[in-house]
């Protein structure tokens, strides 16, 4: 029988719930699409060797790294030290990839890169509805001008439409909370909670003008199938892409 143990929330919920997954992280099903989704992401944002690109909540890395395997210059931050930690055990000593230890909400990066990234709710939509914009923010300082982005966010109608029998919607602030149980890398369960913002493509494009992003499109997408699908109440994420005014 599996030990289980408890997650206590620190000053931010997030940290401790890394720390236990740890490498374990990988193993869930949303991690699987990496190949495809970098591949989509290099053809809409334009991207080349020698392109620097920024990943918010870059959490262990996957991307980041598939990123750096085609010459792109990465910069991977994340609030959790031990996704940090692991993403740099998994970097090649060739590949043009750093990661550091940053809270998204507090960029300080300014004019620096040609693109930037926030996937899977590794940052924007888990710090909550009112830094969320914050987060933004900090990309659009973050970009120089004329530079590409690409958000992912849960969608909210999703959630209305498909209610999770583990979890409550707050239609007043749009944020799922969500009891789980997570295993670490030995196998041990801890119960968890997770809150995640939820998002309309209308709600992500008036965030957008609020900082100097301009939205260029916003699409359905689930892990791993990436694609320039129209916004549906089909699919639980929408991706949003465009770039700095």
């Amino acid at each position: 029988m599996n030990e289980r143990s408890e997650i206590n929330p620190p000053d931010h919920w997030f940290e401790p719930l890394a720390d236990h997954l740890g490498a374990a992280y990988l193993r869930y099903s949303f991690t699987k699409g990496t190949e495809q989704e970098v591949a989509f992401l290099v053809d809409v944002l334009e991207l080349a060797p020698g392109n620097r690109l920024l990943d918010v909540g870059c959490g262990p890395g996957r991307h980041a790294l598939a990123l750096a395997s085609s010459g792109i210059e990465v910069v991977g931050i994340d609030i959790s030290q031990r996704f940090i930690d692991l993403a740099i055990e998994q970097t090649p000593a060739t590949a043009p990839a750093s990661f550091q230890r940053l809270d998204a909400r507090h960029l300080s990066f300014a004019g620096e890169f040609d693109a930037a990234i926030s996937l899977c709710q590794g940052a924007f939509g888990l710090v909550g509805p009112g830094d969320d914009v914050d987060v933004l923010a900090g990309i659009a300082k973050a970009l120089r001008p004329g530079g590409r982005f690409a958000v992912s966010a849960f969608s909210a109608y999703f959630q209305v439409r498909y209610p999770q029998e583990a979890g409550t919607f707050d239609v007043e602030t749009g944020v799922h909370h969500e009891h789980t149980v997570l295993k670490d890398e030995a196998g041990r369960d801890a119960a968890a909670d997770l809150w995640t913002t939820c998002y309309t493509p209308r709600e992500l494009q008036l965030l957008c003008d609020r900082v100097g992003l301009q939205v260029d499109a916003v699409w359905s997408v689930e892990p791993g199938r990436y694609q320039r699908q129209p916004p549906t109440i089909e699919t639980p994420e929408l991706l949003m892409v465009g770039r700095k005014a």
